[in-house]
């Protein structure tokens, strides 16, 4: 396709030597206004590689993604991520946050709890969870700890939300 692969400098660089024909690098830290928003990315704590990178020339610090669309949502992506206390820093900054409550290979859903109390979004969508035997989670575990500080809106894998 003639999608642009935004995300890391060094990852848009990985996917351009695959063949990807547009990407668009950055930073943590960094932002960039694009013809639907702006995209800020954000720290992530997380292990990061390549995969596929066989002579190990890339590697990539892992990252969220603050984007504030043309329309007015905010929407934060967490990425792969620990609990980190840079999230108060998106406090009232964000109507719909993406947050990972799978646990062992990223926060889990008391921590996201506490992200969603950090952040305060209007909704917030549980991911990375149910995929494989290690990240077993419950969306409606989740749901019961975020009470009533936001609406959680739990998709079904593939499906989609619309603000």
């Amino acid at each position: 396709t003639d999608a642009t692969v935004i995300s890391t400098f060094e990852l848009v660089a990985f996917c351009q030597q695959e063949g990807v024909k547009n990407g668009h690098g950055m930073n943590i830290g960094g932002g960039y206004q694009f013809p639907f928003g702006r995209v800020k990315l954000t720290p992530a704590l997380h292990t990061g590689s390549i995969e596929g990178d066989k002579e190990g020339a890339f590697t990539t610090d892992c990252a969220g993604f603050l984007i504030n669309l043309n329309s007015g949502q905010r929407l934060y992506h967490a990425g792969d991520t620990a609990l980190i206390m840079d999230m108060q820093l998106l406090r009232g900054r964000v109507d719909v946050a993406l947050l990972p409550i799978g646990d062992n290979f990223t926060m889990g859903p008391e921590d996201a709890a506490r992200a969603v109390e950090m952040i305060e979004p209007r909704t917030v969508i549980p991911m990375h969870y149910a995929t494989f035997p290690l990240l077993v989670q419950d969306a409606d575990e989740f749901r019961k700890q975020v009470g009533g500080r936001a609406t959680v809106e739990v998709l079904e894998p593939g499906g989609s939300y619309e603000f």
